[in-house]
């Protein structure tokens, strides 16, 4: 079955470093010539019929409120441990 309509552009937010994912374009389109300018951040597939041009920037990092909240958890921590005065 063949889609119906395919994008000429379209988007995609890579979970993963700009040098891990040229490390996976090799794999990932096993039958295209490869050309990659990591300074600018573009890549390009080209086959025969046509080409594929990829480029990004770095995102910032995720992080999850759970994340967030554990080291605020830490760090409160340490600071009640190293401020707490004794008493009874």
């Amino acid at each position: 079955m063949t889609p119906t309509h395919v994008p000429e552009q379209f988007d995609r937010t890579m979970g993963c470093p700009a040098a891990e994912l040229i490390r996976w374009l090799p794999r990932a389109l096993p039958d295209a010539q490869l050309a990659v300018d990591a300074t600018l951040g573009r890549r390009v597939a080209s086959w025969p019929e046509g080409s594929l041009r990829l480029q990004g920037s770095p995102l910032p990092d995720r992080c999850t409120a759970l994340h967030r909240a554990a080291a605020r958890y830490a760090r409160q921590k340490f600071f009640d441990l190293h401020t707490h005065r004794g008493g009874g």
